[in-house]
């Protein structure tokens, strides 16, 4: 069963598919549905092919595939044709509170553009293709993306092997600030900045490793870190 927007926006991939053979952008589709931002088409996106209705082609943009046709399923709570529910009632009335604010806690989709080392540099990875939901409480003004970290240099800052990083898109940040920094344009690292002089330092937060001094022309600030996710 699908909601109204995701039935809509089935129905507008299908047909779009079915007239030029190729799948609309997200803009197209955010402009068919009326909606006011791309995050609202990620979480449709991602709602669709969790329930099996659409594949996500890899190592293509734009590429998206129709699995089960919009005249196969219903929306907005009426059943398909011959469909028969098949509903356990359950008695919610001695939950934890804190299981209705979980429940009701808003998310926002973000790119997860891929591993970042938190030990020594790695080249920046840009999977536009997967997102990720993370809590709003996490998010501040303006632009932000997740990363996956490797590597453990940064583990007395509890930034450990395997967490995922939430990053604010800056390209300044504060003496002291947990960075995404971009050295000689092809590497990227996540670590505590530093200036002294006309030198700027990444440091660890792990005493197994060094810190690195650079020229302020080969390190650029690519986003500054305000929050972190972690499953155990």
């Amino acid at each position: 069963m699908l909601t109204r927007k995701q039935h809509e926006l089935l129905t507008f991939i299908n047909r779009r598919l079915a007239e030029d053979g190729i799948s609309p952008s997200f803009d197209e589709m955010k402009e068919a549905l009326g909606l006011k931002s791309k995050s609202g088409i990620h979480r449709l996106i991602t709602g669709l092919e969790e329930r099996g209705f659409i594949r996500r082609l890899p190592h293509r943009a734009r590429a998206l595939e129709v699995m089960r046709s919009p005249d196969e399923t219903a929306f907005n709570g009426q059943p398909s044709p011959g469909f028969v529910p098949n509903v356990i009632k359950g008695d919610f009335s001695s939950a934890l509170p804190g299981a209705a604010v979980a429940a009701t806690m808003e998310t926002t989709q973000l790119p997860l553009y891929g591993r970042i080392a938190a030990g020594t540099p790695i080249e920046a990875l840009r999977d536009s293709s997967a997102f990720i939901d993370v809590p709003g409480s996490l998010l501040s003004r303006g632009e932000h993306y997740a990363l996956e970290v490797d590597g453990d240099s940064m583990t007395d800052a509890g930034i450990l092997d395997g967490d995922t990083v939430i990053i604010q898109r800056c390209d300044t940040a504060e003496n002291g600030s947990i960075v995404v920094a971009l050295v000689d344009n092809n590497e990227a690292t996540l670590k505590r900045l530093r200036r002294k002089g006309d030198s700027i330092a990444l440091e660890p937060a792990n005493p197994a490793f060094e810190t690195r001094i650079f020229g302020p022309d080969r390190v650029k600030v690519q986003g500054r870190l305000v929050g972190l996710l972690r499953r155990y």
